[in-house]
């Protein structure tokens, strides 16, 4: 029987984007990941326009595609309910707008299979990832973050907020359920526990163009992020340090 991966694309209100970026991704993994029985998973939570119909238009189009939909909003939310319910051996998600460069998944998917590593990042903060178009603002944001977060936890990781990461479906399994946040801070919580809980984490240099038509608030989610960082660190960790068995 095939490795087999499913990719998981969570979207809100993407009606513009979508059909182009889920044909690249459809492209890229039919060429590069012939070896793998993949599936890639429309994760709609809550969007208003038509991106749940379009999202359904591409799965009757295309081969090896599914779309589920939430009613409720939040990233982390539409990422719990793709990757409990998938059946996969290795789960993954990408942004909608493929920000990451896609040709480092191959690479990603063999460091689980065949080097033993529990879940893969992407990082754009590696000295070797290249990151094009990214302002100041948001650059100084997301160092300062990463810092915070090595403080506090006395974290390894540089990059918590990539949107391209690449995890064994046993550690979705042990982890997910413990994971508290259902949105934009859902990541970091996922791979503070995971650290915590000594799963192997391998970040990956990646190349990074940023959209400028990205509609993340960046003070509003550093606001939300610095709030899930004080509830983990003063009470949140210490209710699951140690509950999964290793």
């Amino acid at each position: 029987m095939s490795y087999s991966i499913e990719i998981v694309v969570p979207v809100l209100n993407e009606e513009q984007g979508l059909p182009s970026s889920i044909s690249t991704l459809h492209k890229f993994l039919s060429t590069e990941l012939k070896e793998y029985n993949w599936l890639i998973t429309i994760a709609d939570n809550g969007s208003t326009d038509s991106t749940l119909d379009i999202a359904k238009q591409l799965s009757a189009e295309y081969g090896k595609i599914k779309c589920i939909h939430l009613f409720e909003r939040g990233r982390g939310r539409a990422l719990r309910k793709a990757w409990l319910d998938s059946t996969a051996d290795v789960v993954a998600y990408t942004d909608v707008d493929l920000s990451t460069d896609l040709n480092v998944l191959p690479s990603m998917i063999h460091s689980i299979r065949d080097d033993g590593y529990d879940i893969v990042i992407g990082s754009r903060l590696k000295n070797d990832s290249q990151v094009i178009g990214r302002s100041l603002k948001r650059e100084f944001i997301s160092r300062s973050y990463s810092l915070i977060v090595k403080f506090m936890f006395w974290s390894h990781i540089r990059d918590f907020q990539c949107g391209f990461k690449v995890m064994a479906k046993t550690v979705v399994d042990d982890l997910i359920p413990l994971v508290e946040d259902t949105g934009w801070f859902f990541d970091t919580e996922l791979l503070i526990l995971a650290e915590k809980n000594k799963y192997r984490i391998k970040e990956k240099a990646v190349k990074w163009i940023d959209d400028p038509d990205s509609r993340v608030k960046i003070i509003k989610t550093a606001y939300i992020d610095l709030r899930g960082l004080f509830r983990l660190r003063f009470g949140g960790l210490s209710k699951v340090s140690g509950k999964i068995a290793r």
